[in-house]
């Protein structure tokens, strides 16, 4: 069964300091309907604008992921929007009375808690996937980056970072399932070296900072007169610097907690593709901003994946049949005048491309309608459910014994009328793979490269009454 959007029971706060700003801020997670995506609301600005949280609203990337639409600001947003993502949250309405959310610790773990304690519920839609057809790859040689998103069957991320210091060289991090975040990635801090944090201090960009914040890492010989005056600024009885190479602000969490903090940041920044992903991430040396072109990449793939499919070339009707009608009748129980597939043009293991010609000696159109015929809207269904029956059909050995028996169809929508004169391409896929007889497909149908009905269908695999045991 495809799984469904979901949303939050009941709105929840969280409050804190901004961490550029130094303002009081308050987040408020709202719930939201089905299809609404992840979207923040400035609650302190006259008309209370949205910030839709995507990718093309991304304007820097320096110091985190900051949004922009029509002059409105969300700065900072890749830990909470990792925190929804990494809960399994499609839809939320994000409240937020300054430019920023607040920098808690520096992690998701309070955005993830507040998520949890605030339940979640299903919405009546169906979860949309961004799946890719093929390996999406992200390179800047100059700084040793490499992004690939490979196909997969689920989100997966594998990450790698060396910063080619002694306190901080290389290290690793593995999400195998998006099911691990809460407990192994949420509570991962962000760090940053010492001569970093000096400058950002001296150059105020940090007023909300405090050393609670991140993990400090110490990567030159630091004298005591230095350790006092930053015990001062951020009003701190002592401060050391451990075995570790770091402050003693804070304990890890985890040995590779800055890679699985990067994992944390990845997961956020690839939120900003509006759905959630199917793909395995392999990233050495990720940030901000090479996450984030990696998902204008990923963007860039699937719209070109979309024009293919709306592409008349793609499906030419005039193409060399796969399976002639003959052939489609010894795979479907179906006969005239209920066959309405004329020839299969290409087929796949997850996929297939079906051909009706819509003549004026259709008997429907003695009926619908006289002297206005057009094709009925439940044969179209029927043409695409035929067409998706010789793939499911073509999956097991002895297919005389079987017939393919349709058990949902849902999300059906038609685009334009179907009339005389027309040729309709069916394209369906496979959502999933056939298990135990079961078959779940999207399909779309196409006149002149024009989609003119869509919609899905799960079907079973069920043995004929009659067929030998």
């Amino acid at each position: 069964m495809p799984e469904k959007q979901k949303t939050i029971q009941k709105p929840v706060s969280v409050s804190g300091t901004g961490l550029h700003t130094g303002n009081d801020v308050t987040l408020t997670f709202n719930p939201a309907p089905a299809g609404h995506g992840l979207v923040f609301r400035r609650v302190d600005l006259e008309g209370q604008p949205l910030v839709e949280a995507l990718v093309e609203h991304v304007v820097d990337t320096s110091r985190g992921t900051s949004l922009r639409k029509e002059g409105v600001d969300i700065n900072t947003c890749e830990h909470v929007l990792a925190a929804a993502t990494g809960l399994g949250i499609d839809n939320l309405l994000i409240d937020l009375n300054s430019s920023e959310p607040p920098i808690m610790d520096g992690s998701s773990r309070y955005f993830a808690e507040a998520l949890g304690n605030a339940g979640s519920r299903e919405l009546d839609a169906d979860r949309e996937y961004i799946e890719l057809k093929e390996n999406v790859i992200y390179r800047d040689r100059q700084n040793k980056i490499e992004m690939i998103a490979i196909p997969a069957d689920r989100l997966r991320m594998s990450v790698m970072i060396n910063f080619e210091t002694r306190v901080l060289g290389t290290q690793y991090a593995v999400m195998e399932d998006i099911a691990e975040f809460r407990d192994e990635i949420a509570n991962c801090r962000t760090f940053v070296f010492l001569h970093e944090l000096e400058y950002l201090l001296n150059n105020n960009l940090i007023r909300g900072g405090d050393l609670s914040n991140a993990i400090v890492f110490v990567n030159r010989v630091v004298t005591q007169d230095e350790l006092n005056r930053l015990a001062d600024l951020f009003k701190k009885p002592r401060i050391e610097v451990l075995e570790e190479g770091i402050l003693n602000n804070l304990e890890l969490h985890h040995r590779n907690e800055p890679a699985r903090h990067k994992l944390l940041d990845l997961i956020g920044d690839l939120s900003l593709l509006g759905k959630p992903l199917k793909a395995h991430i392999i990233a050495r040396r990720p940030g901000h901003k090479a996450n984030v072109e990696l998902g204008k990449l990923i963007r860039k793939h699937i719209s070109n994946n979309s024009k293919k499919m709306e592409n008349p070339i793609l499906f030419d009707p005039g193409r060399e049949a796969i399976m002639d009608v003959n052939e489609i009748q010894r795979l479907l129980p179906h006969r005239p005048p209920f066959l309405f597939i004329d020839k299969i043009l290409d087929i796949g293991d997850d996929f297939i491309v079906g051909m009706k010609n819509v003549t004026m000696n259709e008997s429907f159109f003695e009926g619908h309608f006289p002297g206005n015929p057009v094709m009925p809207g439940v044969i179209q269904i029927e043409a695409m459910a035929q067409t998706g029956g010789v793939l499911l059909m073509r999956s097991i050995p002895d297919p005389e014994n079987y017939v393919t028996l349709f058990l949902k169809i849902e999300n059906v929508k038609f685009r334009k009328i179907v009339q005389p004169g027309d040729t309709i391409i069916f394209h369906n896929k496979l959502v999933k793979p056939i298990r135990r007889g079961i078959g779940y497909m999207e399909g779309k149908a196409y006149v002149n490269g024009k989609v003119v009905m869509e919609g899905n269908m799960m079907a079973s695999i069920t043995r004929k009454e009659n067929s030998n045991e």
